[in-house]
């Protein structure tokens, strides 16, 4: 998108912190939403509709009938076609604004391939659904000097946090260590409402804008509760300042594979073997608590097992290992530890 149509964007041009220059820098703005879902459906299409010039979707997952309620870019057509969702997302946000470039990527996101994924973006929004994800953006996004938008949400809470390199907290000044597998709740095990998710997309969406744009570099974390009524912000100044090992350290265990989720196929067995970023003691009563929101739950001292999905048991041992039956696909796998875990 060489320019942009003056009719079409006027009462976007005419707020003061946007303005003709700042929709021409959106036009030629290259943006990477990691993750097509909830969040960054809402991110896409803010974006979309506000004129950047490039989407970069990457999402490594297809849309389910339970996405709808959320996810505002898929409809049941998607649902039944069966498109990864960055390809049907790219379908309806070229829709919307002929005028940009879609770029989807159907990829599970690694360090082997996140230079090549995210290389060459003006800002990256989150839109994933895990911290591990996340971590790696925080380490690519600092290494290269990219600005990127944090976002979660849960139940009916958010966060959203602008990190820009060098100048505000990072990901890792804010969560010094990715959390446990099965220590947070999930949009799966806890569930979500679809205004929170909309919610924080819009937060993200207008962080990105202002990065791209120019405008005032916020250093404060955002929370909301939509369902209790509640907004606040975090100054993180004073983390930023106090020697992160990545933003100011250079430190990158999970760019550069030191750290991070392996995954096996276990020999003679229609099962895939999860290992977390770091071996932790696992709350193995509090997993089983979350799980049962999703189906049958059997418990020892040693493991929790649950049927997560027809056809597909997750199995999770006190030192954080998974073990998800019913698939011999690593990055299927890896997304149901995700999905139902975190992490």
């Amino acid at each position: 998108m060489s320019g942009f149509d003056g009719e079409r964007y006027s009462r976007q041009t005419r707020f003061a912190g946007v303005g003709a220059d700042g929709q021409r820098k959106l036009a030629a703005a290259s943006v990477a939403v990691v993750g097509c879902g909830a969040l960054g459906g809402a991110v896409a299409v803010t974006l979309a509709r506000a004129g950047v010039g490039t989407l970069r979707l990457v999402d490594r997952d297809v849309p389910e009938l339970s996405n709808l309620p959320r996810q505002l870019l898929f409809d049941e057509a998607d649902v039944a076609a069966g498109l990864p969702k960055a390809v049907a997302a790219a379908r309806h946000l070229a829709r919307i604004n002929s005028a940009g470039r879609y770029e989807p990527v159907v990829v599970d996101l690694a360090a082997a391939n996140v230079a090549e994924v995210l290389g060459g973006v003006d800002v990256i929004v989150d839109g994933s659904d895990n911290f591990e994800v996340r971590f790696l953006v925080n380490e690519f996004a600092c290494r290269q000097g990219v600005p990127w938008v944090y976002g979660g949400a849960i139940g009916a809470e958010g966060r959203v946090l602008a990190i820009v390199p060098g100048r505000t907290a990072c990901l890792r000044c804010l969560v010094p260590e990715p959390p446990a597998p099965g220590a947070l709740p999930t949009c799966d095990t806890a569930g979500i409402i679809g205004p929170a998710a909309l919610v924080v997309g819009a937060v993200e969406a207008a962080q990105a804008m202002r990065l791209i744009v120019g405008g005032p570099v916020d250093s404060r974390l955002l929370v909301c509760d939509l369902w209790s009524d509640a907004w606040r912000t975090v100054d993180l100044t004073a983390l930023a300042a106090a020697g992160c090992p990545t933003c100011r350290g250079g430190d990158y265990p999970w760019l550069e594979g030191r750290v991070g989720a392996t995954a096996a196929t276990l020999c003679g067995r229609d099962a895939v073997q999860v290992l977390p970023a770091t071996r932790v003691a696992i709350d193995l009563e509090a997993v089983a608590g979350r799980l049962a929101a999703v189906g049958a739950v059997s418990a020892n001292a040693w493991m929790v097992r649950a049927e997560v999905e027809p056809g597909i048991q997750l199995s999770v041992f006190a030192d954080g290992r998974a073990i998800v039956t019913g698939t011999r696909v690593e990055p299927h796998a890896r997304g149901i530890v995700a999905r139902y875990l975190g992490g």
